[in-house]
């Protein structure tokens, strides 16, 4: 194209596979296929390598030495004849060290110095622990969010944007991390001419390219063509000189600097990792092989991401046809299940809305057109082969007459359910364009190129926008996949014998009227205890408020056992109930000791024992171990080898105890439910320092788990130490310069209801926000790389504000006294310390 006006007409053909120079932030030697004389080399590689003279048809081995050569050698053999390159850190070359990429192809070994890197070790150790953090989302979603503020966490740019590419080629930025100054392109459109065709497969071929700097000087291969006038191809090449279109695109958006990692999925190109930098960047060889290999595992974790969600999809669409189908095998009225399940047969496929025409009846949810609207489009149904699933991303295209519908509406999906009468369900796309906004300044305007009018973020929406009038988003093959099995499901239903209809509906009757007696069993049973309760007398001295406490604790009790019962049939844990009626003394938790196996109580069981112990707990409190300062209370049990659960209370440190001469409703409570609501048995004795309980309940009543080993000890809730709500709103700064670990406390505090009002790095940083406006509290990482927080801390003490120090040296550091009632959270710390913390300030 030597000669011809480069220009957006002609993109798709512009060569840039072998453009003839390279970047110059590196230089480039092309040899002979074993790497033996040099046949190319870019003009700046004699002056880089400190070499002098002609290099063409100069020995290899002559220019860069043997041991060199030999290390050479070595990766291009390893790396075998695939061309992606080959990478060698430090190697020393007329006593200046590079970082060196090599690979064969089209019969050339090509070579690519450049400055070595000094962090090499940093860099791969930020890079495992970037595809730590990855590895740990669940979910596309959160993986594609997540993924942004990692990599630009990593690398350094200013702005970082996943770029998803569509079935129509064009492209969404579907996630962005960006510098606060900067406006957004999150969830914006571009059109498929932004990437031309070659520039796509380039993409499959070489998945990293970076423009150091986007009005960089091209620096030459020499010579341009060789003997048989073929020019050097540099695919693979890291160097490789970029399109002047794409470097005018960046300049018009003040981007000085870019990288972009390819995102590949079943050999397709599914979308870019794309940075982009508003200063000149460049980006070493290593760093491009650290993000390099995070691309590669972005990508496939999000494959199998992906595939899981497609898995679960397919589940949840199947369980909501089992659920269709199991109401219209109950109901009589098959339109009205249908009509019931729209809402969850809405959600099987993507749209705006859904519609049901089923005996003539026209029934909508979400964003669907009238009936009247729609008329076209079910004589249109109407027309559709038996069977077959009609739909369309332009209805405007198909029905161009129908003004009314296509208003309203783009994309249609059509599932026929019957043949006679013809009964249809519709799925419906808006325009796709109506659907979003741009998530920028909208003032905000860009230069145009010398070239003339030029694409710009801005500029290419528009180009979109106008692409896609009366468009919706594409019916995607998922979509026709599910359509398809809905519209078998709804067959099938359509299909029921009549009869077995009749019997299943006649078998529903029988299952109900038993739950409503079962039903109507259990509330008159309750309601007989609840009565028992209340009936019982007064004891000689009492006092109608204790009457009344006494009363509501016990109601209260049992409440926890049905509550209990109702969620789970089969009963509950000795250890839960335990826990739950000692809770409330939490605050004595010291001498209360729980100890014993996992132990399950049937409903029956559990309802009794609730009040049991209700009234034992109660007993301690009032007259008890749970009474006095010195006092100890220890609950065991155990399965005995008959199967018999054995419960031993025992109350200590309790002088002058004795028998009661007379006994109340709740002693007779204590010594009488067991023995006669289970058949077991119930024994009281007094000591004379405590009270000593024993109970026994029947095998047929209590169970010990598959997993009980030995008794083990159970710990009561403990109260926090402040109220719960304490922090909430309270404002943060967090000085630390770890970026991943200031990513994580600032969501976590978040989460708790705080507000971060920023991280700061440095000092000088700090000192600056708290002038600024001052927290209400602070986190202070003390070594921040080459200084300490300490100025930060003598800032903050001189305005009352509180602070922690947070350090990997715990309480073993030197910090000057003034700083001795400084809380210090030894890293790496959980959230709940910093909390704990908080809450001391």
């Amino acid at each position: 194209m030597a000669g011809q006006p480069i220009d957006l007409t002609n993109c798709d053909r512009e060569p840039i596979h072998i453009p003839g120079s390279i970047q110059p932030h590196g230089c480039l030697l092309a040899c002979d296929a074993a790497a033996r004389t040099v046949q190319r080399h870019s003009a700046n590689a004699a002056s880089m390598l400190g070499l002098s003279g002609d290099l063409i048809g100069q020995p290899l081995v002559d220019l860069i030495g043997p041991e060199n050569l030999h290390t050479l050698g070595n990766a291009l053999a390893v790396a075998g004849h695939e061309p992606r390159p080959a990478l060698i850190f430090g190697l020393q070359i007329n006593g200046r060290s590079f970082d060196v990429t090599g690979h064969r192809y089209e019969g050339h070994a090509i070579l690519e110095f450049e400055p070595a890197a000094q962090n090499l070790g940093a860099v791969m150790s930020m890079a495992r622990t970037v595809v730590g953090r990855l590895r740990g989302m669940d979910s596309a979603e959160a993986l594609i969010q997540h993924a942004a503020h990692l990599i630009q966490a990593q690398l350094g740019y200013d702005r970082v944007m996943i770029y998803e590419l569509g079935a129509d080629g064009a492209g969404k930025v579907v996630s962005e991390a960006k510098q606060q100054e900067h406006e957004s392109f999150r969830g914006q459109y571009f059109p498929a001419s932004d990437i031309p065709q070659q520039a796509r497969a380039l993409y499959l071929r070489n998945p990293i390219r970076v423009i150091s700097d986007a009005s960089y000087q091209p620096v030459p291969v020499l010579p341009v063509r060789d003997s048989m006038g073929a020019p050097l191809d540099l695919s693979y090449a890291h160097l490789r000189s970029v399109s002047p279109v794409h470097c005018e695109y960046l300049r018009n958006m003040g981007v000085s600097a870019s990288m972009s990692v390819s995102i590949i999925i079943n050999g397709q190109l599914w979308g870019l990792i794309a940075c982009h930098h508003y200063a000149p960047k460049v980006l070493t060889m290593a760093d491009r092989a650290a993000a390099e290999m995070v691309g590669e595992f972005f990508s496939m974790h999000l494959d199998a991401l992906t595939r899981r969600h497609a898995r679960k999809a397919e589940e949840l669409a199947r369980r909501a046809l089992d659920d269709l189908m199991v109401d219209a095998s109950r109901n009589e009225d098959v339109r009205n299940a249908l009509e019931n399940r729209l809402p969850d047969l809405a959600k099987l496929i993507d749209a705006e809305g859904i519609a049901l025409w089923f005996d003539g009846t026209w029934s909508t949810v979400g964003h669907a057109p009238s009936q009247t609207a729609a008329e076209p489009l079910l004589r249109l149904a109407e027309t559709s082969p038996d069977g077959q699933i009609f739909h369309t991303d332009q209805l405007s295209a198909v029905l161009p007459d129908a003004a009314d519908l296509t208003r309203s509406v783009a994309g249609a999906l059509i599932i026929p359910l019957s043949r006679r009468p013809r009964d249809f369900l519709f799925y419906f796309r808006r325009e796709a364009e109506q659907t979003l906004d741009w998530a920028g300044d909208p003032n905000k305007t860009y230069e145009t190129g010398p070239l003339g009018d030029r694409l710009t973020p801005r500029k290419s929406f528009a180009i979109w926008k106008e692409t896609v009038r009366e468009k919706s988003h594409p019916w995607s093959e998922a979509d026709c996949r599910f359509a398809e099995a809905l519209r078998i499901s709804v067959v099938e239903v359509l299909l029921f014998n009549s009869e077995l209809l009749a019997d299943e509906r006649s078998r529903a009757a029988v299952r109900q009227r038993v739950l409503n007696q079962e039903l109507n069993h259990r509330v008159k049973n309750i309601l007989a205890v609840i009565r028992s309760l209340v009936s019982q007398k007064q004891q000689p001295g009492d006092t109608l408020e204790s009457y009344t406490e006494a009363l509501r604790g016990r109601i209260q009790a049992l409440a926890h056992a049905h509550d209990q019962v109702i969620r789970d049939e089969n009963g509950g844990l000795l250890r839960d109930l335990l826990r739950a009626e000692l809770g409330p003394y939490s605050a004595k938790r010291e001498g209360i000791h729980l100890t014993g196996p996992n132990v399950a109580l049937d409903s029956r069981a559990f309802s009794v024992m609730a009040l049991v112990l209700h009234e034992m707990a109660t007993n301690a409190a009032k007259y008890g171990a749970l009474s006095q300062r010195g006092g100890a209370l220890s609950v065991s049990w155990t399965i005995l080898p008959c199967g018999d659960c054995q419960i031993r209370w025992q109350e200590t440190g309790v002088p002058g105890v004795r028998a009661p001469e007379t006994t109340g409703f709740g002693s007779d409570l204590i010594r009488r439910s067991l023995p006669f609501d289970l058949g077991g048995e119930s024994e009281l004795s007094f000591a004379s320092d405590g009270l000593l309980a024993q109970f026994r309940l029947p095998a047929r009543f209590a169970r010990a788990l598959s997993d009980t080993g030995a008794p083990e000890e159970t710990a009561l809730p403990a109260a926090l130490s402040g109220p719960s709500g304490m922090l909430e709103g309270r404002r943060v700064l967090l000085v630390e310069d770890q970026v991943l670990i200031a990513m994580s406390l600032e969501a976590e505090l978040t989460d708790h209801g705080m507000v971060v009002l920023g991280v700061a790095p440095s000092v000088k940083k700090a000192l600056a926000m708290i002038e600024q406006d001052a927290p209400d509290l602070a986190v202070l990482d003390l070594n921040l790389r080459h200084e300490t927080s300490v100025p930060i801390a003598e800032a903050l003490m001189a305005r009352g504000i509180p602070f922690v120090f947070a350090t990997g040296y715990g309480r073993d550091i030197d910090l000057p006294d003034s700083f001795d009632a400084v809380p210090v959270v030894q890293k790496p710390y959980q959230v709940q310390d910093i909390l704990k913390a908080f809450r001391a300030l």
